[in-house]
């Protein structure tokens, strides 16, 4: 496996890192893109930062190796040495594209200045989004490249199943496997990914890169120092 899409696209066929209790460190697939990935005892972190480095802070760990690359004191030193924040580690699953129709006709949403699309761009690229029922439905390019899906559901319509049947939807508009990256105390998303076919492969956490500055606010800035 020479990437981190290799070993993504393996792991969505079923075939994973061997459970060697050691780490696999491969490069950043983007700027935006660093974090770590846990399978059954194997880890993976993808960054650029020094290889020597990355296995020193994990040998100082004090823990067992096995969750030593999920453990907060190895995340916070590398997100020091990064200057990157991260939100959660979140449970990762995979469904595989199924065919025929989805059983809820989402429609397109058009307008890219919407909230929703305009918050998954900022963690996807080819992102597109569909509306049913009082749902949202927002797939995009994340990590490696992968396909990954999210939802949102109204208040009002919650508890009646839509949020299973928009991310089986997903499946259904996929020509490849759909990722989803769920926070493991969000149960009640978590049932809703299984029950719609998704199967749970590992855990991940994203390190999210400084926000960037746009140039003529660093300009002002220097000549209010002047």
């Amino acid at each position: 496996m020479r990437n981190l899409r290799d070993i993504l696209d393996a792991a969505a066929h079923g075939v994973f890192p061997p459970p060697d209790g050691r780490t696999t460190l491969v490069p950043q697939p983007s700027h935006r893109d660093a974090g770590v990935l846990s399978f059954t005892a194997h880890s993976v972190v993808f960054t650029d930062e020094d290889p020597e480095w990355v296995y020193g802070a994990l040998r100082g760990v004090d823990s067992d190796p096995l969750s030593a690359s999920m453990n907060p004191r190895f995340l916070a030193a590398l997100m020091e040495r990064t200057g990157r924040t991260a939100e959660t580690v979140d449970a990762m699953l995979v469904g595989a594209p199924l065919p025929g129709e989805p059983p809820v006709p989402p429609q397109e949403i058009k307008d890219l200045d919407h909230p929703r699309i305009r918050y998954a761009r900022r963690r996807r690229d080819e992102v597109r989004a569909w509306s049913a029922d009082g749902g949202i439905l927002v797939m995009g390019r994340g990590i490696g490249g992968r396909l990954e899906v999210s939802v949102e559901v109204d208040e009002a319509v919650r508890h009646r199943g839509l949020g299973r049947s928009l991310v089986t939807a997903a499946r259904h508009l996929a020509t490849e496997p759909v990722w989803a990256q769920v926070a493991p105390g969000n149960a009640r998303s978590v049932r809703a990914f299984q029950a719609a076919g998704y199967v749970p492969v590992g855990a991940e956490i994203l390190l999210i890169p400084p926000p960037v500055i746009p140039a003529q606010y660093l300009a002002e800035d220097a000549r209010v120092a002047e």
